[in-house]
């Protein structure tokens, strides 16, 4: 793979309008593979921890699988989408993510649960950065800050439903049955797949440098400043989104004594916050820029988890002393998110497989880092506050050293055809 160079604009073959849509769709239903796979199991956590006579701590280490298993993925999937293109590494993917899926079924330990969570994890990866580098291919500045938009809608329907869905499966079945849906919905979208995905990355563009290519592609990479302040930032945004997913299950239920399907409902009242600003976010691209929308909202994430900070550290409010400070988290998370990749991306079309890679591996290397911080620091709402407001001020602290919104708006936004 050779290096491209920086902020450079390339050309790309464009969708035709019509077919925006379901291209949107059947992106959003493989990225959703990550997002089920991670809360899904949520209101299960304290079970496993009963069965497999292991500490909450330990159990939480297997949604750090995960997490490495999607950032470590994407280092290895990204590049081979630049070469191989998009399509068979993303099928590829998705096969492995219901092989690990079954074979969770019959994991005798949390060490074993913990190896095929890193699977799954993997599997995910090439859901997660294939479809980014896919919109990358075909859509550049506000437009691909909307794509990602909308892709974040169909994403976040799965936090919603997910773990409403797994607290219903808990009433017939025991946890292993939540692995047992998610194999189901991977062989759906595997399906789906193999018959209507085209591939986006045409022969004549693919690159294949073998491993030196690789690293000379990614150390090009990292050597562009702006670049890597956004994808840091964007990895510390995913850090306080991973704080509340890793935590909320116990707080909600051991603190505040919700049962699973209490639980479930009230976690997909704050993935709604999450869904709406998703949603906000193209109307907000009509009249500010996509770096202006981003340092905004992660100011204000940063002031929200403040105020749950101050909010728990005082035992004030009660529940929605602690829900309503986290939908505002969500809500700021939710304009964040969309923009620091659409902006990362930007000059990167001819690596954009690499460059989501490198992305998405910080964004989910960095969660994994702060996920088990939560139950380390003793699993309570005072422990999800500090790590949300550690994360989203260390985020605002990068985003204002390396000063996004002096990168140049591309020309065009929906990437014409004939490159």
């Amino acid at each position: 793979m050779t290096a491209t160079a920086p902020r450079s604009a390339s050309v790309d073959a464009a969708p035709q309008p019509a077919r925006t849509a379901p291209l949107a769709l059947m992106l959003g239903a493989f990225v959703a593979l990550g997002p089920l796979t991670i809360d899904m199991y949520l209101p299960a956590l304290p079970d496993i921890r009963r069965e497999l006579a292991t500490s909450s701590a330990t159990v939480q280490l297997t949604l750090t699988g995960t997490l490495a298993g999607l950032a470590l993925g994407q280092l290895v999937i990204g590049p081979l989408s630049d070469a191989f293109g998009r399509r068979r590494p993303l099928l590829a993917g998705a096969a492995l993510h219901v092989l690990a899926s079954l074979l969770v079924l019959v994991a005798p330990d949390v060490a074993t649960l913990g190896a095929l969570r890193t699977l799954q994890g993997v599997g995910c990866a090439a859901a997660s950065v294939v479809a980014i580098a896919i919109v990358r291919d075909l859509y550049a500045g506000r437009a691909a800050a909307t794509m990602l938009s909308r892709l974040f809608l169909v994403m976040g329907v799965a936090p919603v439903l997910a773990p409403t869905v797994g607290g219903e499966v808990l009433r017939f079945t025991s946890w292993r049955g939540v692995f047992a849906i998610l194999a189901g919905y991977g062989i759906a979208v595997l399906a789906v797949g193999a018959l209507a995905l085209r591939e986006t990355l045409p022969t004549g563009r693919r690159r294949s440098g073998g491993v030196r290519g690789t690293l000379r592609t990614y150390r090009m990479l990292l050597r562009d400043r702006i670049y890597v302040g956004l994808i840091i930032s964007s990895g510390l945004t995913m850090a306080a989104l991973f704080a509340y997913v890793s935590g909320s299950s116990f707080v909600y239920q051991r603190e505040f004594g919700l049962d699973e399907q209490q639980f479930g409902l009230l976690f997909g009242a704050g993935a709604v916050w999450l869904i709406a600003a998703t949603q906000l976010n193209p109307v907000l691209l009509r009249w500010f820029s996509p770096a202006r929308i981003l340092v905004t909202a992660t100011v204000c994430g940063t002031l929200a988890g403040a105020g749950l900070l101050v909010l728990a550290g005082a035992d004030l409010g009660g529940l929605l002393g602690v829900a309503v400070p986290l939908w505002l988290v969500l809500f700021a998370t939710g304009l964040a998110l969309p923009n620091g990749p659409a902006l990362a991306l930007s000059g990167y079309g001819d690596s954009a497989g690499s460059a989501a890679a490198l992305l998405g591996a910080v964004q989910f290397g960095v969660g994994a880092a702060v996920s088990p911080l939560v139950g380390v620091l003793s699993n309570d709402a005072l422990a999800m506050g500090v790590a949300i407001v550690g994360s989203l001020a260390l985020a605002v602290g990068v985003l204002l050293a390396v000063r996004p919104w002096r990168l140049p708006e591309p020309q065009d936004d929906v990437l014409p055809a004939g490159h």
